[in-house]
């Protein structure tokens, strides 16, 4: 089984926002692939299905970011799911508005969702997604500007890198990762 977990907040309040990349990426995987967000268990709500022959879970963790590995962990405890077949979407301040960047492992760069991750499964070392929401301007708390909503001059890009996204997920369900990666990060 490979497991997209998209972070995210969970609530009306944070619906669009750029902090919830990961969610919206997780929402377009569960229409095109067909499979409902209808489990709840762990902290999180979360489908299954098959794609591609392959057995997919989707995941977005109502834990808030901060503590998203609380439900990761236990959801790959109890599917039996190894490291090397989580794949994680999430927003980055590091990439520009609308870029994505794939990696194999690293650091959680200040990423609180990803450093809970890494507590939590005790490595790294699991495949990322990283969605580019560019950082703030004008002296604008990094707190306010991941929890605002994107500008309507974003949405075009925001939109796009959620479709490569989707992509690039649908990739590595039949390619070895590091293949989609080098496919994925030589886009513009």
């Amino acid at each position: 089984m490979i497991a997209f977990v998209g972070l995210g907040n969970p609530g009306k309040e944070y619906e669009k926002t750029r902090h919830n990349v990961g969610f919206m990426t997780i929402d377009e995987l569960s229409k095109k692939w067909d499979i409902p967000l209808n489990q709840s268990k762990f902290h999180g709500q979360f489908g299954t299905g098959f794609v591609s022959g392959q057995k997919v879970l989707l995941v977005k963790p109502l834990t808030y970011m901060n503590l998203s590995g609380e439900c990761v962990r236990p959801l790959m405890d109890y599917y039996d799911i190894p490291l090397e077949h989580l794949k994680v979407i999430y927003d980055d301040l590091d990439l520009p508005t609308g870029r994505i960047r794939l990696r194999t492992k690293g650091s959680a760069g200040g990423h609180n969702g990803i450093k809970s991750l890494i507590q939590h499964l005790g490595s790294p070392e699991f495949d990322r997604f990283r969605i580019g929401i560019g950082r703030p301007q004008n002296g604008m708390k990094v707190v306010d500007y991941v929890l605002g909503r994107f500008l309507e001059e974003e949405q075009p890009d925001i939109a796009s890198a959620i479709q490569s996204s989707v992509e690039a997920c649908e990739a590595a369900l039949t390619k070895p990762f590091l293949e989609v990666m080098n496919d994925f990060n030589k886009k513009v």
